[in-house]
């Protein structure tokens, strides 16, 4: 794979781009996670589906090529957030009634669009699980933008993020304005998604966002550990989960998600150990 890693530009596009995704959303995830806002990724991609299929419906009926469905699906992804925003306002008393909401209409939009693109096709098929060979220069130059300004934010915002993630009703008495740093924090979620929809694919995006950050919630003794933790699970299932789908010719997507959960189940079995062994350490103590 190095051979052909440093002879064909696609690759070094692919995995350059894995290298940042596996970063920024394992980093998101972390503050998605400890709000209780999991599913909100499962949502956002299911939009961006939806906003892809539209991308590919232009593309093909009218022609026009400077619409292209990545870029689309960032804008449906982005919308899909406000519009979750929005309905968690209206339903105060049962803010995750929005999640579904967005979700369904997601999908209904999806539906509508692949009809009307004559259905799957190759290209579809690549968003839904992601692709090896799928990643342009201009989709790395447009991941490496989203990864720079997540970065940036989160850097500038950690403490105002950190705060709304643990108790929020803390944060408005600490004069920090929620509802600004929650609508940036749920657009760069967004953003986050359909930005890695190319290596992991439509349909288990949000597992990237998820499965690292609950193997590194077993291990972990504080906040910070468990967001570096998390990254490093992400990179690892990432290149693994590359590497893989280059050898066995399979979507990445799918071969990323199964090292997650491997990683996952060794965290929770190294847990266990650990609580095994403080337990017979206190029983002889105690004889």
């Amino acid at each position: 794979m190095l051979a052909d890693f440093l002879e064909y530009d696609f690759l070094r596009n692919t995995f350059l781009t894995g290298l940042l995704i596996g970063i920024i959303a394992p980093l998101l995830g972390t503050f998605v996670v400890v709000r209780r806002l999991s599913l909100i990724a499962d949502a956002l991609s299911h939009v961006t589906l939806a906003g892809i299929a539209f991308g590919l419906f232009i593309e093909k009926k009218f022609a026009i090529t400077f619409i292209t469905p990545i870029y689309s699906g960032m804008a449906f992804s982005v919308i899909g957030s406000i519009f979750i925003e929005k309905l968690r306002g209206v339903y105060k008393a049962y803010q995750e009634l929005a999640i579904p909401i967005i979700l369904s209409g997601g999908v209904g939009l999806s539906v509508i669009f692949i009809s009307l693109a004559n259905g799957f096709n190759t290209d579809l098929f690549n968003y839904l699980f992601g692709s090896v060979s799928a990643v342009s220069v201009k989709d790395l130059y447009s991941i490496l933008t989203i990864s720079v300004i997540v970065l940036l934010l989160v850097g500038l915002f950690y403490k105002e993020l950190f705060t709304l993630s643990f108790d929020e009703e803390h944060a408005k008495i600490s004069g920090i304005h929620s509802k600004p740093i929650h609508f940036l924090f749920i657009i760069l979620t967004a953003l986050v998604i359909a930005a890695s929809i190319r290596i992991v694919g439509v349909l288990l995006v949000s597992a990237l966002m998820t499965l690292p950050v609950a193997a590194s919630m077993r291990l972990a003794k504080g906040f910070k550990q468990m967001m570096f933790l998390s990254i490093a699970f992400g990179e690892l299932a990432v290149i693994m989960g590359l590497i893989s789908g280059y050898y066995f010719s399979i979507p990445p997507g799918g071969t990323i998600v199964v090292i997650s959960i491997v990683i996952l189940l060794l965290s929770i079995g190294i847990k266990k150990f650990k609580i095994n062994r403080i337990r017979k350490q206190v029983n002889i103590n105690g004889y």
